[in-house]
């Protein structure tokens, strides 16, 4: 069975450098920081004060006080200028315009013994990550199926040449509906500072630490978790057709949006896979995308739990 990887156009990685870079993360993310080294990365998410996410990201170490945020590449400078606002008396420094650093998904059945002999190493948990010179490895499920690999292109065509030839070339658009599988909804520009991370399942993808202390928006998101129950909360979907980010949803019957387009990819003819927020209380009711007549979605289950009764 073929071993797969692609060029994550669509991605990015925001740098962060200096001695107070981990420190200045953690008082701003909801994931926490503390347990980031080179051997472990992590998901997140950074909201405004008000609790909306404006973006998410994996987070991992490439170096001693250098690290990396992978995110939506048209969310990057928008994201370093809402942290610029805070960092000022922090010794650190973010870099919005580095692009030296060369992102790849990876997967198939096979591909960490691929990823093995290319690297000399492999992680073996869900972000687990190794590191070398020029190069971050992060396992991104739980089976060892999918891993993201970063290169510095500067110093690692080596590397870029053996993926090339260890592995068949695949599609961003087939990688990016793995993720819409794994239920790992990802913010992009028409979604910035829409939802609130509990909208996105993030209180169950391990996006959110509960006891890691004060954070922008921390009042919000600890509050509907400790309080109350989202009205909202993030679907898997199928349609016949991609629709874009953030389009309305709508019941058949009604003029009032009841939720958003998270993301969405086409992966066959005649068919599309999707994330999409709706309401709680009209996820049985006949939903239509862009218009209460438009097309027609089906919701589908995600591979964890998002029961609310407990």
């Amino acid at each position: 069975m073929s071993n797969y990887y692609t060029l994550l156009q669509h991605d990015a990685l925001l740098h962060l450098t200096g001695p107070d870079a981990l420190k200045f993360l953690q008082g701003q993310v909801t994931c926490d920081t503390r347990s980031i080294d080179q051997a472990h990365a992590l998901s997140g998410a950074y909201c405004t004060p008000q609790g909306r996410v404006v973006c998410d990201f994996l987070l991992c170490e490439l170096a001693p006080e250098h690290l990396a945020l992978r995110m939506r590449r048209d969310l990057r400078e928008h994201s370093a200028a809402t942290f610029g606002k805070y960092i000022i008396f922090s010794k650190a420094e973010l870099h919005p315009q580095r692009d030296d650093w060369i992102l790849y998904g990876c997967w198939g059945e096979q591909v960490a013994t691929d990823l093995q002999t290319i690297f000399g190493e492999v992680p073996a948990q869900q972000y687990a990550s190794c590191a070398g010179a020029g190069f971050v490895l992060v396992q991104t499920d739980s089976q060892g199926r999918q891993f993201e690999c970063y290169l510095d292109s500067k110093q690692r065509e080596d590397l870029q040449e053996q993926l090339a030839t260890a592995f068949q070339g695949g599609s961003e658009t087939a990688w990016q509906a793995l993720q819409i599988a794994a239920g790992i909804g990802r913010i992009e520009s028409a979604t910035t500072e829409e939802f609130v991370p509990q909208m996105l399942n993030y209180d169950h993808t391990g996006h959110i630490s509960f006891n890691k202390g004060c954070y922008t928006g921390q009042e919000v998101v600890a509050r509907l978790h400790y309080r109350g129950k989202p009205k909202r909360r993030m679907y898997g979907a199928s349609l016949p057709e991609a629709a874009t980010a953030g389009t309305p949803l709508y019941c058949a019957d009604s003029s009032q949006s009841v939720g958003n387009v998270v993301n969405s990819v086409e992966v066959d003819a005649g068919e599309a896979t999707a994330l999409v927020v709706v309401a709680v209380s009209r996820v049985d009711d006949e939903l239509r995308v862009g218009s209460p007549d438009g097309m027609p979605l089906e919701l589908t289950t995600l591979p964890y739990s998002i029961d609310d009764t407990d």
